[in-house]
């Protein structure tokens, strides 16, 4: 019996170790970078934390809750920056943008491989309003220079938190998202929704309703994002070393307008339905209430076939 136990607790331990999801933001980058290779910039103590926070007599956190520095992955030299989704639920204020922002801009002028963006945030800190609001902006301003300058920008949505609120619309400034099913993306949270428009429109205490509304799955069926993944490190590692080789869409008019054809396409046909289930359906997709249960890899085929 304790032999059987020790097996079980073995397998679950090595379950949470494979887990981008169950991961600190430090964990992740040192899960999947290469070895040794990454160096911190701003390091903890190196720069004052937020001062909003401390003067409304709220406790910082020594980085802020973002984490930023060089990398290597499979060789190839990378920027990283990854939110801390246990401080404030990732939430964006001024320093912690500030810190986005000077990182983007060194990408700029330094010309990495790529940025990689591990994103877990709930958007910007009602405590910091007017600064978070300032900051989502002036982060918006930079991943578009980034982009322009033909630098990939390659997100991953794996977290506790997903990526909503401003962060929602900064993720989707990326050149290639990452998606886990645990990951979720939107601009409303499903809090918010309910508060303004009350639980008969959207409960979000119903978890399953959630993540196959805003969940990868759904994200990656619509084409809101290009890769779908397992909660894996080495299905991650593999795609963001796969996102990194890819190249930069120009964003000109033309590039807007086919955007906003797509999403103007789905609006008419959906718009109203309240679960992901019926939008499935009239994707004719074969049985849509299973694929809730469905790996990535069945998820992926059923797109692709």
């Amino acid at each position: 019996m304790n032999n059987s136990n020790n097996k079980d607790s073995r397998q679950a331990h090595a379950h949470i170790q494979k887990s981008f999801y169950e991961k600190t933001a430090r964990n992740r980058i040192a899960s999947i970078v290469d070895k040794d290779s990454f160096v911190e910039i701003l390091k903890p103590g190196s720069v004052p934390t937020s001062p909003n926070l401390a003067s409304l007599d709220i406790t910082g956190s020594f980085d802020d809750g973002v984490i930023i520095g060089k990398a290597k992955i499979k060789d190839d030299a990378v920027y990283i920056i990854a939110q801390e989704g246990r401080f404030m639920g990732g939430a964006v204020g001024e320093m912690h943008g500030a810190k986005i922002v000077g990182m983007l801009l060194k990408a700029l002028e330094e010309k990495p491989k790529a940025v990689v963006f591990f994103v877990d945030s709930g958007g910007v800190r009602l405590h910091e309003a007017n600064a978070g609001l300032i900051t989502i902006s002036e982060i918006m301003r930079a991943m578009l220079k980034v982009r322009n300058a033909g630098i990939p920008i390659v997100t991953v949505i794996g977290g506790t938190n997903g990526a909503f609120g401003g962060m929602g619309i900064c993720s989707c400034l990326s050149t290639h998202i990452i998606m886990t099913e645990e990951g979720r993306l939107a601009l409303s949270g499903p809090e918010v929704i309910e508060t303004l428009k009350g639980v008969e429109e959207f409960d979000s205490k119903d978890r399953a309703l959630v993540w196959r509304v805003t969940g990868g799955k759904t994200r990656y069926l619509l084409d809101h994002v290009q890769v779908l993944v397992e909660d894996d490190i080495n299905e991650i590692t593999q795609a963001v070393a796969d996102g990194i080789g890819l190249p930069v869409a120009t964003i000109d008019l033309a590039y807007l307008q086919q955007q906003q054809n797509g999403l103007q396409q789905q609006y008419d046909q959906w718009f109203g339905e309240k679960d992901s289930i019926a939008i499935w359906e009239a994707m004719n997709i074969n049985d849509p209430e299973s694929i809730s249960m469905l790996s990535a890899k069945q998820v992926r085929a059923i797109k692709q076939g």
